[in-house]
């Protein structure tokens, strides 16, 4: 079974997450997913051999949109999902606007914008269809991922050695690597 096919059905046969998307799909915003350490620890705790822990900190909701850039927009929507679901943490952020905050050319889409997070195993989401079938966006690849391999976005070394540190990821996850 390739990658994205075992994101599909880690997802899918998730009785947390499966759900959860459903809410993010029915917002109806454009380019919308949800990504990094909502598929990143599911990932990793399937090749730990453990059974998926609970959605851990922020769920990190993303879309697009070049004509709704006011991050009041982003709370409306957070308030909305956090009304339908009040015990997950939900994070919205329109990749539209990101590039201010980090200093960039305007991203093209939600995969473009997701090209400069800090690990490559880190940039993959999925979201639910409206036919219900799993889409994954991995503009990085799967390999890190599943390779259990940290590896910094160029110039997010520091960055990324912050995030493994500060979220003890080594201790929860003893097979990752760090790359070299």
């Amino acid at each position: 079974m390739n990658f994205e096919r075992q994101v599909q059905t880690l997802i899918c046969s998730d009785p947390v997450r499966w759900p959860l998307l459903a809410l993010v799909r029915d917002l109806g915003v454009p380019d919308a997913w949800v990504g990094a350490g909502f598929v990143r620890n599911a990932v990793w705790d399937h090749l730990h051999g453990r059974a998926m822990t609970a959605p851990q900190g922020d769920v990190d909701v993303l879309w697009f949109d070049p004509a709704r850039r006011d991050p009041a927009e982003d709370l409306r929507l957070e308030a909305r999902l956090q009304a339908q679901a009040p015990e997950v943490l939900w994070s919205v952020k329109n990749q539209a606007r990101m590039h201010l905050r980090h200093g960039q050319a305007p991203y093209a889409s939600t995969g473009d914008a997701m090209r400069y997070w800090a690990e490559v195993a880190t940039a993959v989401a999925v979201r639910r269809t409206a036919d219900d079938q799993c889409e994954v966006l991995a503009p990085l690849g799967l390999d890190d991922l599943f390779g259990m391999l940290l590896r910094a976005t160029p110039g997010k070394e520091e960055v990324m050695a912050e995030r493994v540190r500060g979220k003890d990821w080594l201790a929860q996850w003893p097979m990752l690597r760090i790359a070299e």
